[in-house]
């Protein structure tokens, strides 16, 4: 099987380049391991096919060359079963290669998730979702990307050597991400939940525009399946969905939490998770639940912010971060909620008997989980 998938994935990063309206190419297990590239209708504009870069299978030579031999002074980013370089090709394109560290080689599930987000970046064609350059199956397995100047949402919004990130550019990231995860739900070939939506996995490039990376976790959520049941549960602790948590049960709404607390992080500039174990999005459920939006904002931004687009933001985010996913809104609702100039917040609201087990937080999951669970969390 090993062998199957290896030589197929082979032929094809090899390729220079496909039409998108030739059929899909399969994986030695004849799964479809590259959609069409759909056009998305998002907030009432129909966004256009992006054309994807030129893919190919590098040797290694080529990426030990690029990334100086691997040197530890090129590590911009470690996973729970990758690490990353930057590096730059002798034509002068910077790249980021991942590599699946040598203790994870053996291990098959591991093994399984990196091909599986070769196969699962292979249906993906959007702006704000990052782009594959290929990926090199020597000595190895490594993926290789274009790489992020600018790093991720985190490393400059949690930075307090850097100035604060203005509010433009926080909309713009929220806005893209959003976009971006929406493609994702709706505009593939074959639905993708990503599972691990935090501002980590959120690239920037030069002009801060967004992109979703790291599918290592994401999954294919067949059309005739409402969801997914998964074990070991896996993730962000933070950004995980009580339904997730507690029962292991994935669909898009899981990744649609994970957004929502996304947004606040935008919002607030605080990050998902205190030092006491204190969630944001328990810490924002009450203020949000009171309208008192005022109390979300980073201070940093000194007033300095467009007021209705914050409270579209902070009202997005609060039917995100809603417990029971049933009462989340889908991707396609949330930028209905952000594009809208009058947006219905009776249609939103929730039977009370339904918002009574609304407050959930870290004390909830400590009591009611086995807490050996936390050690398959990535932090």
């Amino acid at each position: 099987m090993k062998y199957l998938r290896s030589r197929s994935l082979k032929r094809l990063f090899s390729m220079k380049r496909r039409r998108f309206d030739e059929e899909p190419a399969k994986d030695g297990d004849g799964e479809e391991m590259m959609g069409r590239c759909d056009s998305l209708k998002v907030g009432g504009v129909v966004e256009g096919c992006f054309q994807k870069p030129t893919w190919k299978c590098f040797s290694f030579e080529e990426i030990f060359e690029a990334t100086d031999g691997f040197i530890s002074e090129n590590v911009v980013g470690r996973g729970g079963y990758a690490e990353v370089y930057r590096g730059k090709l002798k034509t002068g394109e910077a790249i980021a290669v991942k590599r699946l560290t040598k203790a994870c080689t053996d291990d098959e599930r591991k093994e399984k998730e990196f091909l599986t987000e070769i196969g699962t970046m292979g249906h993906v064609c959007h702006p704000n979702v990052s782009s594959l350059l290929g990926c090199c199956l020597d000595h190895g397995l490594y993926l290789i990307f274009q790489f992020s100047v600018r790093g991720s949402v985190a490393s400059i919004l949690h930075n307090e050597k850097l100035p604060a990130m203005d509010w433009k550019t926080r909309y713009k990231i929220a806005v893209g991400t959003a976009k971006g995860l929406h493609y994702l739900h709706k505009g593939c070939q074959r639905r993708i939940i990503h599972r691990d939506i935090k501002a980590s996995n959120i690239l920037l490039t030069d002009d801060f525009e967004p992109q979703i990376s790291d599918f290592g976790l994401a999954k294919w959520l067949p059309s005739q399946w409402t969801h997914h049941s998964i074990v070991p549960i896996e993730g962000t602790f933070g950004y995980l969905a009580p339904e997730y948590f507690m029962h292991g049960i994935v669909d898009e709404k899981t990744d649609v939490f994970a957004f929502g607390v996304f947004i606040l992080e935008i919002i607030s500039g605080r990050k998902p998770v205190y030092e006491s174990h204190q969630c944001l999005h328990s810490w924002a459920r009450p203020l949000l639940n009171q309208g008192d939006v005022d109390k979300l904002i980073d201070p940093k931004l000194t007033d300095k912010f467009d007021d209705g687009q914050m409270r579209k933001l902070a009202f997005a985010a609060s039917l995100c971060i809603r417990v029971s996913g049933t009462w989340r809104p889908t991707m396609s609702e949330v930028l209905e909620v952000i594009f809208d100039d009058h947006v219905d917040e009776e249609r939103w609201k929730m039977p009370e008997e339904e918002g009574q087990g609304e407050f959930w937080g870290f004390e909830d999951l400590e009591s009611e989980c086995d807490s050996s669970i936390f050690t398959e969390l990535s932090v």
